[in-house]
């Protein structure tokens, strides 16, 4: 029988340990260079799998279920509240395009490392929609992905210091190939010529980094809207998965869609999201709130982590997401060439797929490249919905 310092019914304790490990994460994140490099999401999921390898913590528990069952589908509608389709569609302008072909790039890339690995690593299949999901939008589509086929905290651990490790790399990458000589002789780079030729993006930037002020009422329009949406969302994925049959290929594929609660939580909130932007657009601290729970839910997935299981297993999870990343970048550059989008608009939207809306944002931020900075945030945020779509169809076509 497993024993702990603290036991597993203690959980008003282990609540605290998760909220104290996602507030250090969030803090290092933002005050120190190491923790900006890290990540706040890896960070707390370092912290809560040391406490449990040295037996501070207990491996399974009722607190981390909760977590599991109630806080992620919670933070997912509070992440999508600015989902505004048509605003995607009308201010991210090329930027979007070229988005939308890096992401299928993403997809492509998931089902070639798959056949190519799927007999050296073991559940590559559970692996295969988190990545497809995380690589077209960022970790919160890792997160929901994780949920809906019940991966494993030990594969979800390993998968996410993997992720994390090749997307660092790739940044870096991508940083070079915005100054090196071969992409700027064959790419078009009118913002690299010249910084300051449009400062329409640098108000938006400063709109989208500065502190916002936030209400009772945003703070209560935020958990009300977030719960009803779940709630609606589980009622309506369970009708669907119980009267649609699996008799076929095709009605089994629909039944993975529409009976998924993450799909429906998706859908709805981006609905909402699209229906009545000034409203629900509008909640300040849904963003921050939602990402606040997505610490929490990685302090989670790294309690039951075996240190030598990530040793040994990362390794060959960094070869598959190196797979998916090439040919996203490939597909990025290659079409990007051919249908005349300039090396920044390409640069920003892989970082987009690869990373999400924060990082693609930060790029263009730091090489400053105004006019990309908000139709970063915004088809980053498109990431947040097709992630999953992806992600789903992906799982469901090898038979998840």
């Amino acid at each position: 029988m497993e024993h702990s310092l603290i036991s597993a019914d203690n959980t008003w304790a282990l609540f605290a340990i998760l909220a104290a490990i996602a507030t250090l994460a969030v803090y290092l994140e933002q005050k120190t260079k190491i923790g900006s490099k890290v990540t706040g999401c890896v960070m707390a999921l370092i912290f809560a799998m040391v406490l449990s390898n040295t037996g501070i913590i207990p491996l399974e528990a009722a607190a981390y279920d909760f977590v599991w069952s109630y806080i992620i589908p919670l933070a997912i509608p509070m992440l999508l509240f600015n989902a505004d389709i048509k605003r995607i569609g009308r201010e991210s302008g090329r930027l979007l395009i070229i988005y939308l072909i890096s992401g299928i790039g993403t997809v492509a890339g998931g089902i070639v490392a798959y056949n190519l690995l799927k007999g050296a690593i073991a559940d590559l299949g559970l692996v295969l929609p988190m990545m497809i999901g995380t690589y077209t939008g960022g970790s919160v589509n890792l997160v929901a992905m994780s949920d809906a086929y019940n991966v494993g905290g030990e594969l979800v651990s390993s998968s996410v210091v993997a992720d994390n490790l090749l997307m660092a790399l790739y940044f870096f990458a991508l940083i070079a190939a915005a100054g090196s000589k071969f992409f700027l002789k064959h790419y078009r780079h009118p913002l690299i010529d010249d910084l300051n030729k449009n400062s329409d993006g640098a108000e938006g930037a400063a709109t989208f980094w500065t502190p916002k002020e936030v209400s009772l009422k945003d703070i209560a329009m935020c958990i009300a809207l977030s719960l009803v949406i779940v709630a609606v969302s589980v009622k309506i994925s369970g009708v669907f998965a119980e009267l649609i049959p699996t008799s076929n290929f095709v009605l089994s594929l629909i039944n993975g869609l529409l009976g998924n609660q993450y799909l429906i939580i998706t859908t709805l909130t981006m609905l909402v999201a699209t229906f009545f932007p000034k409203q629900v657009g509008g909640i300040a601290g849904a963003q921050e709130i939602g990402t606040y729970l997505i610490h929490i839910f990685f302090a989670v997935i790294g309690v039951p982590a075996s240190i030598y299981m990530i040793v040994t297993k990362a390794p060959l999870l960094l070869l598959f997401c190196a797979i998916i990343v090439f040919v996203n970048m490939l597909f990025s550059f290659v079409f990007g060439k051919v249908l005349r989008f300039s090396l920044e608009e390409i640069i920003i939207s892989s970082n987009a797929n690869i990373g999400g809306p924060t990082t693609a944002a930060a790029m263009a931020i730091a090489k400053g490249w105004n006019a990309l900075i908000v139709p970063a945030i915004l088809v980053g945020t498109l990431g947040y919905v097709l992630g999953n779509y992806y992600g789903i169809f992906a799982g469901t076509m090898i038979g998840l």
